[in-house]
């Protein structure tokens, strides 16, 4: 179990600490020459039933809340301390203020230097300290009479201590690993060393760990819990990690050593505030603070997410904009002081970790943000589920909350979650959206095809605006290819299209069609007419006939070589195999567009035009007037007869398959 002590400078902390352990806190020169402490101290008491009690004593003058702060991070039991002679005093009212915001439920109070008061002060004391803790966690809390000078108490409260060691939270060793750095140094002969609260998770030697918010990769050489060698250290464990591939310097107090997968610093922030009902001023938009998180300090600015102002003693959902990243997980606690870092004001804790920084004042972000706020992973995420957009990242979800594997998979279990996997996302959506996301997709392409059979299908972004619900285009994106990968729908390049759907003419559009296909055929099938030609040689509008060929070259049947220049798929094929030929035929394999125009018997001009055709797509490689073959793109307008179900386009029927053709 970890103890923070807290309380008014020279009211007998780290005096304290020594009485219960041996130990003394105070190990800077300047803290032994001024007899105050400056910065964290740390001891270590086994007890009789066999768990240990590790302290942190941290400093109570008000030049060092920001220190205080960052010991007061992941610890189990709060010690507060108030001398008998002074009573309640400013840093005794901010320290209560602080584990109250934090949301240490667990603690006792030490009544200190009674050998300097007469009996009846202790009353009066103990009158005082009820009604500063009246209203916050430590309102019920055991406030206890002692002496570290003489001893008297001191065993008394070591046995209160004992108990509740025993009873300390069952901490997760399946969770994922976080330790928040409150000190980092070297030993000679060991190397880089830091020490803190493990969060979250835990950490054996040999494990690969990452520094963040910098991103730094580690190994843990060796570790200590409690003062001891350890293989392991667990969540709620007093920590000191030996780390190689990483030097001291690189390393700050605020920093948190974590599981590769974990590290992913953010600047927003969404939380829940609360200003403490003492303060003077409401605070306004974008008010300026220095926010503390488990061991960082960093400034940041508040944005407010509803209308009016927080109010003394209120709370509301707000925004956090830092000044720089910091590694966090949901829904930890933090606590806010004014910009010049001379009181606290408020605190809350974390709700989203990927907070947006447009739009996030709208009915549908709020709805979010609700989900969000609960407690229990399984509700907030079936909650943000059921809310716009219906489908979240569920590695997000897990990673920000430092939820380990066997919790993430029992929430796809509990929940029957539909996974859209692409790359490292594992989007999530609940089965009755999808049931109707697909059923909607169905019926939309369906209805398309019913008053388009002559067209492809329709396009994606198209489709994702009819569509309910109105999935985010990544998330589309990657619903579709699943709905591909099922074998429901073909993703025909930038189309959708059922997979029962095949492109049909209407009849009269049919029988336009086999008038025009002859004139692009038999002996003029390498130079046919443009598209005023055929309107000429027809007696159609040129907008009709140049419609029917468009459609014509998306069904595969013809090919636009030059603008209103269509050439017949077989007469592509054709070429193909001529322009293979001539390669063979020439010496190195490079030929010139006046051997291909002599095989077609063309005249340069329209020669050119093909030869630039094949060119875009590849079929053929220019160098200079020299041309040769693509080997690998040969077989590109060869007829095939299916799409590919991942996303890719499928193949354009082949122009054989038109009879009338």
């Amino acid at each position: 179990m970890i103890i923070g002590t807290a309380g008014h400078i020279d009211h007998g902390k780290t005096a304290l600490v020594k009485a219960l352990t041996g130990i003394a806190g105070d190990r800077l020169k300047e803290e032994k020459a001024r007899g105050i402490t400056i910065d964290l101290g740390f001891a270590y008491l086994v007890t009789e039933a066999g768990p240990v009690l590790g302290f942190v004593d941290v400093p109570g003058h008000e030049r060092f809340v920001h220190t205080m702060l960052a010991g007061a991070s992941g610890i189990d039991f709060a010690l507060l301390v108030v001398a008998a002679d002074d009573g309640i005093k400013p840093q005794t009212r901010e320290h209560l203020a602080i584990i109250d915001l934090l949301g240490i439920a667990r603690g006792l109070v030490a009544v200190t230097k009674i050998d300097l008061v007469p009996p009846e002060r202790l009353a009066v004391v103990a009158g005082e300290i009820r009604a500063a803790v009246a209203g916050t966690v430590m309102e019920a809390a055991d406030i206890l009479p002692v002496s570290a000078l003489t001893g008297k108490g001191v065993d008394r409260l070591r046995a209160h201590l004992a108990p509740n060691a025993t009873d300390t939270r069952d901490w997760c060793s399946e969770g994922r690993f976080r330790l928040a750095v409150d000190r980092a140094f070297t030993l000679s002969g060991v190397g880089t060393v830091v020490t803190g609260t493990v969060l979250s998770g835990s950490v054996q030697v040999g494990d690969r760990v990452v520094i963040s918010p910098s991103g730094l990769p580690a190994r843990v050489r060796s570790l200590h819990t409690q003062g001891r060698p350890a293989e392991m250290g667990r969540a709620g464990d007093r920590c000191a990690l030996n780390l190689v591939d990483v030097s001291k310097e690189a390393i700050r107090r605020g920093d948190v050593v974590l599981a590769p997968d974990l590290h992913a610093p953010t600047d927003r922030i969404d939380a829940k505030l609360r200003l403490l009902p003492g303060e003077t001023k409401p605070i306004s938009q974008w008010f300026p603070v220095r926010l503390h998180h488990a061991a960082v300090e960093v400034a940041a600015h508040i944005v407010l997410l509803g209308n009016d102002p927080v109010e003394p003693g209120a709370s509301a959902e707000v925004q956090l904009v830092l000044d720089r990243p910091i590694a966090a997980a949901v829904p930890d606690r933090f606590v806010i002081r004014d910009a010049a870092a001379q009181c606290t004001i408020g605190g809350g804790r974390f709700i989203d970790l990927r907070a947006p920084a447009r739009r996030r004042r709208t009915a549908e972000r709020q709805v979010q943000r609700t989900a969000l706020a609960a407690a229990q992973p399984l509700a907030a995420f079936a909650a943000l589920l059921a809310a716009p957009p219906f489908a979240w990242d569920l590695t997000v979800f897990a990673r920000d909350r430092a939820l380990p594997t066997v919790q993430t998979e029992r929430l796809i279990e509990e929940l029957g979650l539909v996974l859209l996997e692409s790359g490292g996302a594992r989007i999530a959506v609940l089965p009755d959206r999808w049931r109707l996301f697909t059923s909607s997709l169905l019926e939309r392409l369906a209805a398309y095809h019913a008053e388009n059979p002559d067209l492809q299908g329709i396009g994606r972004e198209k489709l994702r605006l009819l569509l309910q619900p109105r999935l985010p285009a990544p998330v589309f994106i990657v619903a579709l290819r699943k709905a591909a990968r099922d074998s429901e729908v073909v993703l025909d390049g930038s189309f959708v299209r059922l997979a029962t759907h095949a492109v049909r003419l209407s009849p009269e559009d049919e029988a336009a069609f086999g008038m025009i296909a002859p004139l692009l055929a038999g002996a003029a099938r390498f130079r046919p007419p443009r598209v005023r030609d055929i309107v000429t040689a027809t007696g159609r509008q040129e907008h009709h006939v140049r419609r029917l060929l468009k459609l014509a070259g998306r069904m595969g049947w013809a090919d636009e070589v030059a603008h209103d220049h269509f050439f017949l798929r077989s007469t592509i094929h054709e070429m193909v195999t001529i322009i293979a030929e001539v390669a063979v035929e020439v010496e190195g394999g490079a030929f010139t567009a006046a051997q291909f125009r002599n095989r077609t018997a063309n005249g340069r001009k329209v020669a050119i035009q093909i030869l630039d055709f094949f060119d875009r797509h590849g079929v053929t490689l220019r160098r200079g007037d020299l041309r040769r073959v693509n080997k690998h793109r040969l077989d590109m307008f060869c007829p095939r007869s299916s799409g590919n179900a991942d996303g890719g386009e499928s193949s354009p029927v082949g122009h054989s398959d038109f009879k009338s053709a």
